[in-house]
């Protein structure tokens, strides 16, 4: 009974030092949360405004414009964002399933269709699929489907500015102007509060008022039944200066940056949400498990009491 009581103690001394390490993660990860969340929120106002502004010159006008053209889709990169780490919950996986999915559902609607059956009905194989990887967990799930990794940016910061995230929408307008792709889509993580996040495959070139306006619609369901106020300019006429096509020219390229960056910043605060949650979990677990720990420690010291006072009485007896 010695041994079993030491051996208890060691476990539960092991298990407090975790607790220890998880309930700290728990508070790092709350911090950068808030901080994340608060980025995200203060975002959302002006992505929606300018997908808004698109939506109502659409309306109103038949435009034109590179990042417009829907043409035969050959080839199709995909922006995956994950994060570099794990200990946070289904966040990674739920990416890694969303591309499964996305990959599976390409396979599928290609599958014995010619993807130049509308233009002179030759056969064609299935679009090829590129990947863009934001973080090593997003690159990881895409080699495990055999999608190459065209680029992996592992040292994103935890919340990136406007400018660090350019050189990552450049590359992908390139791609698309040059006619390497044919469609862009994008696979985050869209936070919803701290206990719930969804992950989403957003189609974001070429540009779309329909996907636009899915942006709009889901821009008012924000966390924690924080109200962001999002003002809208449907249905409003607009005076514009020089010309109508100078400012579509401006806002379109806006759009897109704006889809990258916010399905970023969306991303970064789910990923703090989820490890804040599993962290937290994981120090409830503890705690539990240090009480079950302690009631059997004393329970086996308490047998292992028992047992010496009955030797000590069996030994005097058996002197008398």
């Amino acid at each position: 009974m010695a041994i079993n009581t030491k051996v208890i103690k060691g476990r539960i001394k092991s298990i407090k030092n975790t607790k220890k390490i998880t309930r700290a993660m728990q508070m790092v990860s709350a911090a950068k949360m808030r901080r994340a969340v608060e980025a995200a929120l203060n975002t959302r106002t002006y992505a929606t405004m300018v997908n808004d502004l698109l939506t109502n010159l659409a309306e109103s006008e038949n435009i034109a414009h590179p990042l417009l053209e829907e043409r035969p889709v050959k080839n199709i990169l995909v922006l995956t964002i994950s994060s570099n780490r794990g200990l946070c919950g289904s966040f990674n996986s739920s990416v890694a399933q969303k591309l499964t999915s996305f990959y599976e559902s390409i396979t599928e609607a290609y599958s014995g269709v010619s993807i130049t059956d509308f233009e002179n009905n030759e056969p064609a194989d299935k679009p090829g699929i590129d990947i863009i990887a934001i973080g090593k967990k997003a690159a990881e799930a895409s080699r495990r489907i055999g999608l190459p990794v065209t680029a992996l940016y592992e040292k994103m910061a935890e919340n990136p500015t406007y400018e660090e995230v350019m050189p990552i929408t450049k590359m992908i307008t390139d791609g698309f102007l040059s006619k390497k792709y044919d469609q862009v889509f994008v696979i985050y993580t869209n936070y919803v509060s701290a206990l719930s996040q969804t992950t989403e495959a957003r189609q974001i070139l070429p540009v779309s008022q329909e996907v636009a306006q899915q942006m709009i619609d889901s821009a008012g369901q924000d966390s924690d039944n924080v109200d962001v106020e999002v003002p809208t300019f449907q249905n409003r006429e607009y005076l514009l200066e020089p010309m109508r096509s100078s400012v579509l020219s401006y806002v379109i390229p806006r759009v897109l940056e704006m889809q990258v960056y916010q399905s970023i910043l969306e991303s970064a605060a789910s990923e703090h949400s989820s490890r804040m949650i599993a962290m937290k979990s994981a120090s409830d677990a503890a705690g539990d498990l240090i009480d079950d720990l302690t009631l059997e420690f004393n329970k086996a010291r308490q047998a292992a009491i028992t047992q010496e006072i009955s030797e000590i009485v069996g030994g005097a007896g058996a002197l008398n």
